[in-house]
């Protein structure tokens, strides 16, 4: 059995004619009925990007290549980079969460003393 990193590398290799799928071609016509959303409300292209870029940045980072196939191999269909998002997110509140019991178990040292 293939893992997910093995099969997403076969798959990436074949051209998009081989993919054998069921879903419908897509056209430019599905393309143009679509809308920009934001919380279920239909925005502008403009509002979309600015809601878009206003909560993400994009960045260039070197990773060792264990460390991309580690998260690739985690993250399943939410994809590896909203994986690695989520960590830095978690281990930031972490360390937040650990200076502030910290700072408060050395004040009540302080006033027990």
């Amino acid at each position: 059995m293939l893992s997910a990193c093995e099969k997403q590398k076969k798959v990436s290799k074949l051209s998009i004619s081989e993919i054998d799928d069921d879903a419908p071609p897509i056209t430019q016509e599905m393309f143009d009925a679509g809308r920009f959303r934001i919380n279920m409300k239909d925005v502008s292209r403009e509002e979309w990007h600015a809601s878009v870029n206003a909560k993400k940045k994009r960045i260039n980072i070197m990773l060792d290549a264990s460390i991309v196939a580690w998260f690739k191999t985690q993250a399943g269909d939410r994809g590896y980079q909203t994986l690695i998002n989520e960590t830095l997110k978690q281990a930031i509140n972490h360390q937040d969460i650990e200076s502030t019991l910290r700072r408060v178990v050395r004040e009540e040292l302080k006033k027990a003393a």
